[in-house]
């Protein structure tokens, strides 16, 4: 176990190096798709060692993608839901530890631009377009669900005091601010931005999960933590209406599974290629004219590309409606992302597996670490139950009940 408890031993603090600031759509496309391959040449070596990709985050931050949400009153981008899935999906398939990095940070800035005071946007927004990270600390573990949470943000006479023990904390360890959440005096459910090197603040590097190896998903312990009000999100307002944070936040996980998926077919058709000898009764000379090879190829592209579109006209669905939505709205938006994430899902633990049939018993080889791309699809799938999924589509369906409004659904 390791106990970081300053930023600048954990990356330096990107702050210092500042970020690019990306103005269009095509510019954060166009950056992502040249970052894919420097973060990919050392994902497996990162994966084998369990070795945390601090210079990556420095340059994933300075790339400028991690601000490209924000609106452009604010100084960003404010590129489309389409596109941030999009860039989320070619992370992933270098490497979906570091995919999975930003998921909360561009789920957090959308939601301050929906109930942050005009102060909050103001300051966080200009944090992170000059660079600066934010992490999460919003889960607990035991209690009766997700949503029962023990942290507690009281006030007392020496002003506001944090006291939580978060887990499943991805990307805390890069951060500069951590959001980390709990019930104000009042019984509401809150979240307060701390500066990462806060006293009382403790981050341990305890992630052993077999998969997403390098997501620095560890633990957070706050002991009397100081917390200013003036960053104190009050997280029971987004529940006031209908919004958009559930589907938003499910099909980040989708895209994240996606680029899995794109990832282990990559794979698979190199394997095809490369494969040395045809099986003994295929009568062939070469291995990738194999037939029942060419159609399971075949197949696994349909599975793949089947689940891109879904994930791509879901973004669409959400971008239709992103800033006017009604309750009708978002149920529509959260089936369409359901509906996605089924599919992303299944193709990411499908291609994981299904790939090593076509490299053959050498592919199983530790040395090549193929099996990264099923524990990082296994890992990951487990953050929300997709059965639930098809519950939900169903009962939308037959009986017209709409998804619950919560980041889960």
């Amino acid at each position: 176990m390791n106990v970081v408890s300053h930023p600048t031993q954990v990356d330096g603090t990107s702050s210092r190096n500042g970020a690019h600031l990306i103005r269009t759509a095509e510019e954060a496309l166009a950056i992502a798709r040249r970052l894919a391959p420097v973060l990919a040449a050392g994902a497996s070596e990162r994966d084998s060692q369990r070795r945390l990709p601090h210079d990556e985050v420095r340059q994933f931050v300075g790339s400028g993608l991690w601000g490209i949400g924000i609106r452009s009153e604010f100084g960003g981008a404010g590129v489309s839901f389409e596109t941030i899935i999009e860039v989320v999906a070619t992370i992933s398939e270098a490497d979906p530890s570091i995919g999975q990095l930003p998921q909360n940070n561009y789920l957090l800035l959308e939601n301050l631009h929906r109930i942050g005071t005009e102060a909050q946007k103001r300051f966080l927004f200009a944090e992170v377009l000059r660079g600066k990270v934010i992490g999460n600390a919003f889960a607990e573990a035991g209690g009766k669900d997700v949503q029962d949470i023990r942290g507690r943000i009281r006030r007392t006479p020496a002003g506001l005091r944090l006291n939580a023990h978060k887990v499943y904390c991805t990307n805390a360890l890069f951060a500069d601010w951590i959001p980390i959440s709990g019930v104000d005096d009042d019984g509401n459910i809150v979240y307060a931005y701390v500066p990462r090197g806060a006293a009382g603040l403790t981050v341990l590097d305890d992630w052993s999960g077999f998969g997403q190896r390098t997501s620095a998903s560890g633990t957070i312990i706050a002991e009397n933590v100081e917390v200013d009000p003036a960053y104190v999100i009050e997280r029971h307002k987004s529940a006031a209406k209908p919004g958009l944070s559930g589907p938003f936040a499910q099909l980040l996980h989708a895209a994240i599974d996606l680029g899995i998926a794109r990832a282990s077919f990559a794979d698979a058709v190199r394997l095809a290629r490369s494969a040395s000898r045809p099986w003994i009764d295929s009568g062939l000379e070469r291995a990738q004219d194999d037939p029942h090879t060419i159609a399971l190829l075949g197949d696994l592209q349909i599975r793949v590309h089947a689940a891109n579109a879904m994930v791509e006209r879901a973004a669409r669905i959400l971008d239709a409606v992103r800033d006017h939505h009604d309750q009708a709205d978002v149920a529509r938006a959260s089936v369409a992302v359901a509906e996605a994430k089924v599919l992303a899902n299944d193709v990411a633990l499908f291609a994981s597996s299904k790939l090593f049939e076509f490299g053959g018993a050498s592919s199983a080889r530790t040395s090549l670490n193929l099996d990264r791309h099923w524990r990082n699809a296994r890992t990951h799938t487990l953050h929300d139950p997709v059965r639930w999924k098809y519950h939900l589509i169903g009962n939308y369906v037959l009986n017209d009940r709409n998804p619950p409004l919560h980041n889960w659904a």
